[in-house]
């Protein structure tokens, strides 16, 4: 049988370690896919450098709708990112009747819904493995694996740099920006850090686990985002002292007044599992009704982990390519006209339990006024602690963590409580989960 003929759009990092491992595993690759799969064209606009990669046998090109448009190609891989030239790209290849394999998880979180419905009609398929925790099998796990289950909720560190950092802070009581300077440094963190820090890439990766765990359409504009630069050591050590630790999480759970859609900071208790997951590695808590709570842990980065994902789907599609498109896994898991329009809470109705930093002036009384308010908001006390004053000083730390309780009436505790004359700066909130496997 003659082998699938692969177009390649980017060889950079990750499209070089694609090559490099599509090659080197061809044989285990042919005896698990029934035929060959082998790169023929590549695009890139480092002409020569590509040339130097693929050697002989290969055509290279700078246009990639050369590509696209090629009769000679079966599957277009797109690794070149970004949401305009690599939509179009994708699109023209759909259009051309070629099923297509991306680690694109801003173009997806951001047009899937488009993208997949133009798949569907041309009956080609769109794979995205890579697109989410780079060589961890997630989405296979949760589009096929998990079918059985009802799935309850996910929570992930599914973004390594800001794993990196937070890791780097607890161990060594870094500052954040040393601790990111240093990941610059490293090669972990970008020069223009932000879709990292402020929990962007985490809420596209988010957006499509949601997507498939519960069968609705893809909605990154209802995501509640936030990141990791404002954590202080102080804070990260007072959790610690409490017997949790402080991840960047990415959290959708079903609920019964609809789905919550969310990336912040989190305080996780120590035991869990999850909790001891450190630099740049990626972990993913699923918790299904018939399965339990199950953990995918990996490399979430890297050339040759995300290739692994790459070139699982394309002995996937390979396998799939000539059966009936009525009978392949549906992109999200779900008929296409079976997609549910749950809807996404706003952050304001989530339910969830809370750290609260707050420094007052050490008087008496201050407590009472504050456990006030709190009662008065229906907001519970879990624990509390009183730090003592420095040498000299006249302002304390109090430490309080709340049991489950609505973001709208902590948000209006703050309010009410930043108000007391005797705060002296801004009350400090970070939420936290139990992930109980239960």
């Amino acid at each position: 049988m003659k082998p699938i003929r692969v177009g390649l759009l980017g060889i950079g990092t990750v499209g070089g370690g694609t090559f490099v491992v599509l090659k080197r595993n061809q044989e285990e690759i042919i005896r698990r896919a029934g035929r060959g799969i082998v790169i023929t064209m590549v695009a890139d606009r480092e002409v020569e450098k590509a040339r130097k990669i693929v050697g002989e046998g290969v055509i290279v090109t700078s246009d990639a709708y050369e590509i696209v448009t090629s009769p000679d190609i079966d599957i277009v891989i797109e690794l070149i990112g970004g949401y305009t030239v690599a939509k179009d790209l994708i699109l023209k290849a759909i259009e051309h009747g070629k099923h297509v394999v991306t680690a694109n998880k801003a173009l997806l979180a951001s047009h899937g819904t488009e993208i997949f419905a133009a798949a569907q009609k041309k009956g080609v398929m769109v794979a995205f493995e890579a697109a989410v925790a780079g060589g961890i099998p997630i989405i296979k796990a949760l589009r096929e694996g998990l079918t059985a289950n009802r799935i309850e909720w996910i929570a992930g560190i599914i973004n390594g740099t800001s794993n990196f950092i937070l890791s780097e802070m607890r161990d060594k009581g870094l500052a954040f920006d040393t601790v990111l300077d240093q990941a610059q440094k490293l090669g972990y963190a970008e020069a223009d850090p932000t879709f990292d820090i402020e929990g962007i890439d985490a809420a596209h990766k988010l957006t499509i686990m949601a997507a498939i765990a519960f069968g609705i359409p893809m909605q990154f504009d209802k995501v509640y985002t936030e990141g990791i630069a404002k954590l202080t050591r102080e804070d990260i050590r007072y959790a610690e002292e409490l017997g949790y630790r402080i991840k960047l999480l990415g959290i959708t759970k079903r609920t019964p007044k609809g789905i919550e859609l969310r990336v912040h900071p989190t305080l996780i208790p120590a035991r869990r599992l999850i909790a001891n997951v450190e630099g740049v590695m990626n972990a993913i808590v699923v918790k299904g009704d018939a399965v339990g709570a199950t953990l995918y842990y990996g490399a979430g980065a890297g050339a040759e982990p995300t290739a692994s994902s790459v070139v699982a789907d394309l002995v996937d599609v390979t396998r799939m390519h000539t059966a009936d498109p009525k009978h392949r896994v549906p992109h999200l898991a779900f008929q296409p006209d079976l997609l549910s329009n749950t809807p996404i809470l706003k952050m304001d109705e989530v339910e969830t339990s809370y750290y609260l930093r707050l420094r007052t002036q050490d008087r008496p009384g201050v407590l009472a006024d504050i456990t006030r308010i709190l009662a008065d908001l229906n907001i519970s006390i879990d624990a509390m602690v009183q730090k003592e004053p420095g040498e000299g000083e006249d302002q304390v730390n109090i430490i309080m963590l709340t049991h489950l309780t609505i973001e709208k009436n902590i948000n209006a505790a703050i309010v009410k409580i930043e108000e007391l004359p005797v705060m002296t700066g801004k009350v400090t909130r970070i939420r936290l989960e139990e992930l109980n496997s239960k």
